[in-house]
């Protein structure tokens, strides 16, 4: 069995976001296009897929970058098809990666659409800040998404902004500010107070549409939030294991 992919001569997103000696190819346009690229993906599976799909391993080395840095979604080892009208199932393995894990999954085996988008949250601050979200042990600050929440409550939105885009973010301040709020839309503890891709695909192209203020962030994610519960952990940061079973 042999699976062929489009050739990605830019590799994953991850290669050039968590790279010191790349970061600077991402500017800040080239930033806004892969999110808005991402986002394009995303609602495409969730809502114009004949079958809808809930990836549940959406991180940045399973975003491929083509020549002219398009993002294209990758690995659906993981992937489950929902059928008809199915919004949410539920699973007693949890497969995925630490960090990008929506609570209500990690806890209690839920996903949803819901659950990609809170990845989805977390990716889109990881490329805003050039930032791990599970890179921050040891220090106040258990993950990214606590620093950016903290940030935002403060008005210190350009603190949370990669160094390296900086001196051409002048003009972007208030996108920048617009762009941390909906991640953090996206990273609501309840899944209800989440939007769903195709809203977050509109405020992203609406500058002029009203955005929500986020209310109840989750502010555990990761280890601590999964050994509460007893399952097989089937995907670490830097590599993804399947499980394959026979329909």
């Amino acid at each position: 069995m042999i699976l062929v992919y489009e050739y990605m001569p830019n590799k994953s997103l991850d290669c050039f976001l968590f790279e010191p000696n790349q970061k600077h190819v991402l500017d800040w346009n080239k930033r806004i296009h892969i999110i808005s690229g991402f986002a394009q993906g995303l609602l495409y599976l969730h809502q114009y897929s004949r079958l809808r799909i809930v990836h549940r391993d959406l991180k940045a080395s399973n975003i491929l970058l083509d020549a002219d840095m398009n993002p294209k979604i990758s690995d659906f080892g993981l992937a489950r098809i929902f059928g008809g009208n199915e919004m949410q199932a539920n699973t007693k393995r949890i497969v995925g990666t630490y960090g990008y894990m929506s609570p209500e999954y990690a806890m209690e085996g839920l996903f949803s659409v819901k659950s990609d988008v809170f990845a989805f949250g977390v990716l889109m601050l990881e490329i805003i800040s050039g930032k791990k979200n599970t890179g921050f042990y040891g220090s106040e600050y258990l993950c990214l998404l606590r620093y950016a929440w903290d940030l935002w409550k403060k008005g210190c939105v350009d603190e949370l902004i990669d160094p390296t885009t900086l001196e051409l973010l002048k003009s972007w301040s208030s996108v920048a500010m617009r762009y941390v709020q909906i991640s953090l839309l996206c990273v609501e503890e309840n899944p209800v107070d989440r939007p769903l891709i195709c809203d977050v695909v509109a405020m992203l192209n609406n500058d002029k549409r009203a955005i929500q203020t986020p209310r109840n962030l989750t502010l555990t994610v990761g280890r601590a939030l999964v050994a509460q519960r007893e399952v097989e952990i089937c995907s670490i940061q830097d590599m993804t294991m399947s499980h394959v079973e026979a329909r």
